[in-house]
């Protein structure tokens, strides 16, 4: 893996494609006219200055939020963009995470199935991009598998493996937070929440006290994507923050 920046790591160029370890906060594109904000897009156009001078054009396969870290797939050549935009269309393309969410659940592996809708075509919503469970919403589903619980701050917490086997917006946190165990972070989808706070001032004691992290913890830590006769797969170790923050912790006892 190198390491470009602060904001990402490439870990490994291939024809036509190039995969990514993308930090968190850093946001995938340009938002909300901030022409000055640091983006994914940017930077790997900044490190591949020379192959986009000879043709190259950037086509991100994969988004991520700006707090989810992790593995962001980016095609460089069209051809290969389409091809890869299919093989997603196909769900050829399977991904997993790890995210710590809050508290200790009874069950060891679950799948949950319900469907996701942004709450404000349903009913009133202050946060615009806040997504709810609702029988009118796209079908979701996600896997969620125990791996180890753990007590930080006094509280427990749980690292879990997720599979999304569908793939909406937030669907990740919204079903972590329907079935009793938002992430650890999430200023969305713990209650109460406290994203419209954050965005008018900034992240304070009592913020920190109630999510116990600065950003939600979910780290996109494995991609397997299968192209013409090729299966390509790759797996990275949890973010620094996020192991970091598992060390302070004590791990319940076997």
């Amino acid at each position: 893996m190198i390491e470009v920046n602060e904001y990402f790591s490439v870990v490994e160029e291939g024809d036509g494609w190039i995969l990514v370890d993308k930090a968190s906060p850093l946001i995938v594109h340009p938002a909300n006219n901030r022409q000055d904000e640091p983006t994914l897009l940017g930077g790997v156009e900044e490190y591949l200055t020379y192959e986009i001078t000879c043709g190259a054009k950037l086509s991100i396969i994969n988004r991520l939020d700006r707090e989810t870290s992790g593995l962001v797939l980016i095609a460089t050549r069209k051809s290969v963009a389409r091809e890869m935009s299919r093989a997603m269309e196909r769900r050829q393309v399977k991904k997993h995470y790890q995210a710590i969410v809050m508290g200790w659940p009874e069950w060891d592996e679950i799948t949950v199935d319900a469907p996701i809708i942004r709450k404000g075509e349903v009913l009133e919503s202050e946060i615009y991009v806040r997504q709810m469970i609702h029988k009118l919403g796209k079908e979701s589903r996600t896997k969620f598998t125990i791996k180890q619980r753990f007590i930080r701050n006094g509280k427990q917490v749980t690292l879990v493996k997720v599979e999304p086997l569908t793939g909406r917006m937030h669907q990740i946190r919204v079903h972590a937070a329907y079935i009793g165990h938002a992430l650890v972070g999430d200023k969305i989808y713990n209650e109460p929440a406290v994203y419209l706070d954050f965005i008018k001032s900034e992240f304070n004691d009592s913020m920190l006290e109630q999510l116990l992290m600065r950003r939600h913890a979910l780290h996109a830590c494995g991609l397997s994507l299968e192209i013409g006769d090729s299966l390509l797969n790759w797996e990275i170790d949890l973010a620094p923050d996020l192991a970091h923050f598992l060390a302070g912790a004590s791990k319940e006892e076997e």
